[in-house]
């Protein structure tokens, strides 16, 4: 009885998904031999596992490994789907979220900007995505101090959120309280 790459793939997800870090890693980079194998280390299903374990590598608190696996796997969707797809744009914001939490706004903000334009082409500004990526914009105006650009993107992101979840929704109070945290600075 043979494993394919993709139940060695959804092992991973679920031991990262159960904090099984060590044992999720182990599993990705099993993937991702298995992967450059059969397909080729360009191959877009290569990159998004490049992608996930960049996600994981920011979970372990590895950041440079992190910031290496979502640029080589930035590169290659490039090249492969170009800057506007939308899975190189779910790349481009986890490069964003990165860079805030490294402290390079500068970067991040522009990253997220990125994303946000390709996103609402993509899919419409009241998509999901596009939705969490304006929430994401909104933390790197707070943790800057422009309160006034984070209030208007998370009012954004909340009016959004109110239309296409519900007001009841998780993700929706997760804006609310956002909102309230800038409120009683």
């Amino acid at each position: 009885n043979v494993i394919d790459v993709e139940d060695i793939y959804r092992i991973g997800y679920l031991d990262s998904m159960i904090g099984r870090l060590k044992e999720a890693e182990a599993m990705y980079m099993r993937a991702l031999k298995r992967d450059k194998k059969v397909w080729g280390a360009e191959d877009t299903s290569t990159l998004d596992t490049v992608n996930d374990l960049g996600l994981l590598y920011y979970d372990q608190g590895k950041i440079a490994e992190a910031e290496a696996m979502y640029m080589r796997a930035l590169k290659g969707k490039e090249k492969a789907w170009g800057a506007e797809h939308t899975s190189t744009l779910m790349t481009v914001n986890n490069l964003g979220i990165l860079y805030s939490d490294q402290g390079k706004m500068a970067e991040a903000e522009a990253i997220h900007m990125r994303a946000l334009t390709g996103k609402e082409k993509a899919w419409g500004a009241e998509h999901t995505s596009t939705l969490d990526t304006v929430n994401n914009l909104a933390v790197l105006y707070s943790d800057q101090g422009k309160m006034a650009e984070a209030e208007a993107m998370y009012m954004r992101a909340l009016t959004g959120k109110e239309k296409v979840y519900s007001a009841e929704h998780t993700s929706t109070l997760d804006t609310v309280n956002n909102l309230a945290v800038l409120y009683s600075v």
